[in-house]
């Protein structure tokens, strides 16, 4: 990795305020980190810069997630949540570009299909764990999610 790109990440690092970036091109791996003065906010300058140049090895750890910035999430509509049994990946049809089992407005009955999680190679069908219609889909196709996380909104 040439210095310009070196000095690009360096400064992206000082302006936006992350605490770390790592970057891996081909066999090289970057890690600048920003270091600040003991307590202070995140106004205060950086002190020091780690850049560390390694080969990547052949069999690379899993990479560490990145601290999640909590934000502010919309405040889902009132009623009955449809939660996650499982960690997986949310599915609203049976394969891709298929009709979704449920959409919004629609009635269901406790019971009836409404999506699928995959989790270690399998499919696991979620229904409805009661009747109503179906006011909110809080989920979007192919995304990860958690143990517990609202899957749907049922009124």
């Amino acid at each position: 990795m040439d210095l310009r790109k070196l000095k690009t990440l360096i400064d992206l690092v000082q302006d936006s305020g992350i605490a770390e970036l790592e970057i891996k091109e081909g066999e090289e791996t970057v890690r600048i980190i920003r270091v600040q003065q003991g307590g202070a906010g995140p106004a205060a300058a950086p002190v020091a810069h780690t850049v560390a140049l390694q080969p990547a090895a052949p069999f690379a750890a899993a990479p560490q997630a990145a601290a999640a910035v909590p934000a502010e999430a919309p405040a889902a509509p009132a009623g009955h949540q449809v939660k996650s049994p499982m960690v997986g990946t949310f599915y609203r049809s049976s394969s891709p570009g298929g009709t979704p089992f449920v959409e919004v407005g629609q009635t269901v009955k406790e019971g009836d299909p409404l999506c699928i999680i995959e989790a270690m190679k399998l499919l696991n069908e979620i229904d409805a764990d009661r009747s109503g219609v179906i006011k909110a889909v809080l989920v979007d196709n192919g995304d990860p999610v958690e143990f517990g996380e609202p899957l749907f909104i049922i009124e």
